[in-house]
């Protein structure tokens, strides 16, 4: 019963198990919080002062004026603070010492207008100082933990008690207690249940922004989570697939995909068994490292999206997770600056990984692939086959760059294309014809 209350009233509790890294978000955040409240107490400091500054002084007791001297304590501690917050140096107990000041401060203030005004102890309870107590409650709800919003109401609400108690008892015999509303509006009397009132509105709001509080908490890990699982995510897959699967408004289902015309290129890297055998599997991961990073800034660049790699293959689209008018013209780009990459550098230990790429366009599917507990999201058709076989094709016509007619004619005449024969891909009976690129540009058209 208490779990169901408790969840209700406070929101889902976030996973228990939460990743370091997770804590190492939540706590920068936690010390930005600690500068704008700095930032925050110093504003109010400033505009306290001007009023002061500008009002007119109508103490009574010339002698004794209390206001500038807490201001200017307050505005050294403030100052302080706010240094220490930007250095990080404000553990807990410092944090709660700080709430305990700002209170402790604004109740001294508070006691004192009787001094200052010449008057009962009873005239300091209507002053409308006590309206900032309710500011230093909610400023504690900048930072995202609310222990110190609970301990900020807690001393307000002891302190005011300890005001109402000091009027009581601090003249014997002469509380100046009634129970008339209209004099105790018009004269020094106190009206008891009023100031219980007040202890009463201290204490509601603090449960109030409290609640709230854990609330957010808990949302905020929650979310802290689920960005640094879509950030991890987006190392394993391309950004723009991570993008789709957390911003989906419904969870991605099985067959979910998309029907429209795109590019498509398969790439896969020459006489890779015999590198792999001959380098060892060590070499081979950093080889491959760099040779993907590579790969990658190329495709990026040109608007590709990689959706699936395997092994030292990869699957590239255009259109197909996020759009691109101009597909086959960048896939065809995209593969002449691979072309370059390979060309010009080795990777590793000085392995050259000359790089085949296969390209064609039509109309395919993308979306996800897979059981309900596990998928890609990847392109899938018929049109796909086609450009994996165009890949494979580069060794019989001793090629780098093939592309299917659909790609080439619609990635315009601004490639050295030249036909190279045709080839009935498995499952067709119409023969598709073939074009290659086999000598590079210096640069790629743009």
């Amino acid at each position: 019963m208490w779990k169901l209350i408790s969840r209700f009233v406070f929101g889902e509790r976030p996973d228990s198990h939460l990743a370091e890294r997770v804590h190492a978000s939540i706590a920068a955040q936690q010390t930005q919080s600690e500068i704008l409240i700095g930032w925050v107490q110093l504003a109010l400091v400033v505009v306290f002062g001007t009023l002061y500054a500008v009002a007119p002084k109508t103490s009574m007791n010339a002698d004794f004026r209390p206001v500038p001297w807490v201001l200017a304590l307050y505005l050294v501690f403030t100052v302080l603070r706010l240094g220490f917050s930007y250095r990080g140096l404000l553990p807990r107990w410092v944090l709660m010492v700080s709430v305990a000041a700002d209170t402790s401060l604004l109740m001294v203030l508070i006691w004192s207008f009787h001094i200052q005004y010449m008057q009962p102890a009873s005239f300091y309870l209507k002053a409308p100082t006590m309206l900032y107590v309710f500011i230093f409650i909610a400023l504690r709800a900048l930072r995202f933990e609310p222990v110190f919003i609970v301990a900020a109401g807690i001393m307000a609400a002891v302190g005011w008690l300890c005001l109402m108690l000091y009027v009581l008892f601090a003249v014997p015999g002469d509380a100046m207690i009634t129970r008339d509303y209209v004099e105790y509006m018009t004269s020094n009397s106190i009206l008891v249940g009023a100031e219980v009132d007040k202890i009463l509105s201290i204490l509601f709001v603090t449960f109030v922004l409290a609640v709230a509080l854990v609330r957010a908490r808990r949302l905020l890990i929650r979310s802290v989570a689920d960005s640094t699982a879509a950030h991890d995510l987006s190392r394993f897959v391309s950004r723009e697939i991570a993008d789709r699967i957390t911003t989906a408004d419904n969870q991605i289902q099985p067959g979910d995909g998309e029907v429209k015309v795109a590019t498509v290129m398969f790439t896969d890297i020459e006489g890779f068994s015999t590198i792999s055998e001959r380098i060892g599997p060590d070499k081979l991961v950093s080889a491959l490292n760099e040779y993907f990073a590579a790969l990658s800034e190329v495709i990026e660049g040109h608007g590709g999206v990689i959706t699936q790699f395997e092994g030292d293959a990869m699957l590239v689209g255009f259109n197909t997770v996020k759009p691109d008018d101009d597909h086959a013209a960048d896939a065809v780009r995209t593969a002449i600056g691979i072309q370059r990459v390979v060309n010009s550098r080795t990777f590793g230990d000085g392995e050259k990984m000359k790089t085949r790429c296969g390209i064609n366009t039509g109309q395919m599917v993308a979306g996800a692939v897979g059981s309900q507990d596990r998928l890609i999201f990847t392109v899938h058709g018929d049109e796909v086959n086609v450009a994996a076989r165009l890949e494979q094709l580069n060794k019989q016509y001793g090629t780098y760059i093939l592309a299917s007619e659909r790609a080439v004619g619609e990635a315009g005449g601004d490639f050295p294309f030249e036909e190279v024969g045709e080839v009935t891909v498995r499952g067709r009976t119409a023969p598709t014809r073939v074009f290659a690129i086999r000598h590079i540009p210096d640069s790629p058209r743009s």
